[in-house]
Formats: structure tokens, sequence, C-alpha cells
């Protein structure tokens, strides 16, 4: 996404670095839908704090991206996220469990970087909108 759609610095992309499984392998909000809504904030977000304008002009494009990465994920908790999809939930920061989640596909095509996919296929349409209504 970052090559195709362009605008989205070095910077966003490596600051996102620790967010996979989970944030930080916690089990929490899916990294791959953190990473999509900070690509909206990289290109529409506000500068400062106090930007409270700007803000609201990036929330409601954060915001379909969330509904939609729910709806076709069925959730937005990495945990839940595993449960859904192997039907049990790994301790990834556990080193046992997280090769555990690796061995049985965890890293596959079809787990998360299916999952990733998914994400960024949502943030591209969000994001190609939002260029075609600039």
């Amino acid at each position: 996404m970052q090559e195709k759609i362009g605008g989205i610095s070095q910077d966003v992309f490596k600051a996102a670095s620790a967010l996979g499984e989970g944030v930080a392998r916690q089990g929490e909000t899916c990294g791959a839908l953190t990473g999509a809504i900070m690509a909206i904030g990289s290109l529409i977000g506000r500068e400062r704090l106090e930007d409270i304008k700007q803000y609201e002009k990036a929330i409601e494009p954060a915001s379909k991206i969330y509904d939609r990465f729910k709806e076709k994920v069925g959730h937005t908790l990495c945990s839940e996220i595993q449960r859904i999809r192997y039907g049990k939930i790994y301790q990834l920061f556990i080193q046992e469990e997280r090769q555990a989640f690796y061995d049985m596909g965890g890293h596959s095509k079809n787990g998360c970087p299916e999952v990733c996919g998914i994400a960024a296929q949502i943030a591209a349409e969000v994001i190609l909108s939002i260029k075609g209504s600039s």
C-alpha cells in the first residue's frame, strides 16, 4: 500500500514496527488495524494536539476503516481474531505459545498476512476515496 498509493512516510511504517501480534505481542488491538489507522493519520491527521478541526477530519475515515475491518475479520483484538480463526488464543509474549502459533500456521498465507492484507485493502480504499475527493 505504501508503495502503490504513496504519501505515507517511511517513518510511519517504521513507527508501526512493534504493533505486530496485537501490539508488542500482547494480543490487544490488531496491529494491522492500528497501522491502517496510522496511515490515515499520516495523510490527514493533526500536527498539534490543539487542532481539533483536523482531528475531526481524520476520525471519520479512521472509523470507516475500523468498522469495515471488524465486519470482515470478525473482531479488532488480536486474541479474539486468533480465537475466531484458530479456535484458541495464544499468549504470544510466551516463547512456547508463540512458537505453537507459528507452527500451526499463524504466519502462513491464511494467518496474519491475510488479516494484514484485509486491513491494507480497506485502508487503500478509504485513502483513495479521500484523495479522489480532494
